[in-house]
């Protein structure tokens, strides 16, 4: 199938490795994969990843089962992976294939008897999922491998062509952890799911909490990171956060007594407190979520209950993003692992910012050192630094939210937010930033109801800092919203905009924020009233809007679709061999059904950006046909909604169903809005809230900047921007630039990163897929540049 629209094969720069292909780069090659430490969700998408991948390059894949125990042990605790060993792998939590504690491999004898395990299988790659202890403990038993075959060679354990076989060991690990603990990367394998498991639960203690006015301390993982306790209380609007990397001053009881009393004076019904479990005071002392609740009921007398969260933050299956995300580090793993030579360091696949990099292991594990020595020492402020810019900032934000209160001085300026487009997860989120870092700017903040046609009918009113309070985790659209554009009211909004002073515009939404934004900034050659700085943050499930490349609401309709698609795929189970075709939403736009294939372990997505033939549909048919005569009886079929115009989902149900008479039948499910629906992911909330937060920061700027004699004046490109995430970072762009980049008449841009992705997506498929002869085809170069979400930002 073709890459890109113009038909051409996509084609690969060479790779470092030599002028050999993907295809045999492993061939005589054999890899083992363990996983190791404390289970986290995904490592499964990143095991299957391995085995897949390694075995599309030709190489042998073996699996360790119980981590270094099994190591330590061999026999049937290792033993060879095969395609369909994999399969059903992706929704499944913790590890398939088996974690342990192993006190053996700390010994010299544990490693000899794990090294003799692996020559005698011929194996010289080991690929380890695990956390910081179980990465050294892999960089140990390479740098005494020479060491351990020639002790085994001179006691008889190993011959002499095994050991030459076998001179050198190649490691790669991939960091499994829900605590988000290592440096290096921005994000481990399992903390997005783990923050999915806190917020679920949060949401539900928030409801009974409502409901006896009760204040709630949640205890959650974070021995030595307080990062999930920080991104739950972003989430959830908590009142108050305990991480051990920023103790809190030495009068905090006073502080946040007051805190949690201003909440209850101003209406709020609940207090919801998070504390890491490695929480300290300055001088090192714990700060327990029972020291907290005494102190409250004995200050306050609030009716005060503990939670302590434990294991369950492991558990359940793992999200779309920790899926997608462990499998391109898989990959990564696979092509590093075979392209290793005997003076290549031990590395960790890593995401930075916006690639899957490989970095010295060992370095990465100091640094991560290097942050518990700062805090045993007392350099707290040292900590934060290390743990990298995102917690800087995501604690920043927090402290700016939950702590700072509007000014009794007042700006004199008045900022105006609305929601335009369909209605998506994290709208609220959204608007609560942007209201409440408002006020703390000293604005006056006006809330518009039904997006444009309501500033056209003046549905406008001031929104205050308690309105917003519970906002962050309702999903939908608390100001309502509407697909209206601005042209045929430029009247009416200019005569409103005066009317209620108004000097600034944050406009929330879709591709129709986008173009809506256009069309203010033409109008401002006729109405001077439009002259004012606008800014426009992106938010819809289609990701379709340009200069961004994630939208709020885009994580939340992909978890609907893959958390749809693994129920759909269980129904299978115990029944005859059964195709699915799924429909999805996003206009033109593939990037759902693309990540959600990644997701779920479709077959195939079909999107507009790649066209696809009745040659291409019989492919897959045939595919389907050899998939069922192995012990995988059931296929996965996604379709974006507009991807053809005759090719519909219908017609494709129709040509499965008929050319797979008497070998699979089908079933097809259009998901329509329920994608647009639900509560917010913590990806969306946190989302939400940092680009509320900027673009409120980003509009005061611009307002000062505009401003002459008490008068505002914007007429510049630059006064009317997009707010867009471009490799992790957040950047303003003038909307009128973003023109070039966009195909209006299908309402998405002209480049778009994750079609990167997609050959992934077939090779994890098993498709045989065609690259390019002429120049050197590694996987690598299909994963290298190409962005995935920071699960939080």
């Amino acid at each position: 199938m073709n890459w890109n629209r113009s038909g051409r094969g996509r084609k690969m720069p060479p790779s470092p490795a030599g002028p050999q292909h993907a295809e045999t780069l492993g061939v005589g090659k054999a890899i083992a994969v363990l996983t190791s430490g404390g289970d986290a969700q995904g490592m499964n998408a990143a095991v299957r990843a391995v085995v897949r991948v390694g075995m599309y390059t030709g190489a042998k894949v073996f699996f360790v089962c119980e981590g270094y125990q099994g190591l330590v042990d061999g026999g049937d605790h290792i033993k060879e992976a095969t395609w369909e060993s994999v399969s059903m792998m992706l929704q499944l939590g913790g590890t398939v294939i088996g974690s342990a504690r192993c006190q053996d491999f700390r010994t010299r004898e544990g490693r000899l008897r794990a090294a003799r395990n692996l020559v005698k299988r011929g194996i010289t790659n080991l690929c380890v999922i695990g956390g910081d202890g179980s990465l050294t403990g892999a960089d140990t038993f390479r740098a005494e491998w020479g060491g351990l075959l020639a002790e085994l060679l001179k006691t008889g354990g190993i011959t002499a062509e095994e050991a030459q076989r076998s001179s050198h060991l190649n490691i790669v690990g991939m960091v499994g952890s829900i605590d988000n603990d290592f440096c290096g990367t921005d994000m481990t394998i399992g903390t997005d799911s783990a923050l999915h498991r806190i917020i679920e639960i949060v949401d539900a203690i928030t409801t009974t909490a409502q409901s006896h006015q009760r204040t709630f301390v949640l205890e959650v993982m974070g021995r030595h990171c307080g990062y999930l306790a920080l991104i739950t209380a972003l989430a959830c609007g908590a009142d108050w956060v305990f991480i051990p990397e920023s103790p809190p001053e030495d009068d905090w009881e006073e502080h946040l007594c007051r805190r949690l009393a201003e909440t209850r004076d101003g209406g709020s019904r609940l207090n919801i407190i998070i504390v890491a479990e490695g929480a300290i005071d300055k001088h090192g002392k714990a700060i327990t979520s029972d020291d907290i609740k005494t102190l409250v009921v004995k200050r306050l007398g609030y009716d005060t209950r503990v939670t302590i969260l434990g294991h369950v933050q492991r558990g359940g299956t793992p999200s779309a993003f920790d899926r997608i995300l462990a499998s391109r580090m898989g990959v990564e793993a696979v092509m590093a692992l075979l392209e290793g030579t005997p003076d290549t360091p031990a590395c960790v696949v890593s995401l930075s910012g916006n690639q899957a990099v490989r970095l010295p292991l060992m370095e990465c594990v100091q640094v991560t050192k290097d942050v518990t020595t700062a805090m045993n020492e007392g350099r707290f402020e040292d900590a934060v630094k290390l743990r990298g810019r995102s917690f800087q900032n995501n604690w920043n934000v927090y402290k700016l939210l939950a702590h700072i209160r509007p000014p009794a001085t007042k700006s004199g300026y008045t900022v105006a937010v609305l929601n335009v487009g369909a209605p998506a997860a994290g709208m609220n989120a959204a608007v609560r930033a942007t209201v409440r870092i408002g006020l703390i700017h000293g604005h006056r903040m006006l809330a518009v109801h039904d997006g444009f046609e309501g500033l056209a009918f003046g549905m406008v009113e001031e929104i205050g800092w308690n309105t917003v309070g519970s906002w962050t985790g309702l999903g939908g659209s608390k100001l309502g919203t509407k697909r209206t554009l601005p042209k045929k009211y430029f009247e009416e909004i200019s005569a409103n905009i005066s009317k209620f002073g108004i000097h600034g515009l944050v406009i929330i939404g879709g591709f129709e924020a986008f173009t809506g934004g256009l069309e203010l900034v033409e109008g401002r050659a006729r109405f001077e009233e439009l002259c004012i700085p606008l800014c426009i943050v992106p938010a819809t499930v289609s990701n379709n809007v340009p200069g961004s490349d994630f939208s709020i609401g885009a994580d939340t309709a992909l978890n609907t679709i893959t958390t749809t698609c693994d129920l759909i795929k269980q129904s299978a189970a115990g029944t005859k061999r059964r195709v699915f075709i799924i429909e999805t939403m996003g206009g033109f736009c593939g990037y759902l059904a693309t990540m959600a294939g990644l997701a779920a372990g479709a077959d195939a997505a079909y999107i507009f950006e790649e066209p696809f033939s009745s040659r291409d549909l019989q492919a897959n048919v045939d595919h389907l046909i050899e998939k069922m005569k192995t012990t995988v009886k059931r296929g996965l079929v996604l379709r974006n909604e507009r991807c053809n115009e005759n090719y519909t989902t219908d017609f494709i149900y129709n040509l499965y169903s008929e050319e797979g008479k008497g070998i699979f039948d089908c079933r097809k499910n259009i998901l329509g809005h329920m994608q647009q629906g639900g509560s917010p992911t913590p990806f969306d909330r946190n989302f939400g809230t940092k680009m509320g937060a900027k673009a409120v920061a980003w509009i005061t700027g611009k307002i000062k900047e505009c401003s002459r004699h008490g008068r505002i004046f914007a007429n510049t490109a630059d006064s009317a921007c997009l707010l867009g995430m471009r490799k992790r970072s957040l950047v303003f762009q003038p909307i009128a630039e973003l023109r070039q980049q966009t195909d209006f008449e299908h309402r998405i841009p002209k480049e778009q990163w994750w079609l990167k992705l997609r050959p992934i997506l077939k090779i994890l498929a098993k498709y045989n897929i065609e690259l390019d002869t002429s120049e050197t085809a590694h996987l690598e170069h299909l994963t290298r540049k190409v962005l995935v979400p920071e699960a939080t930002l």
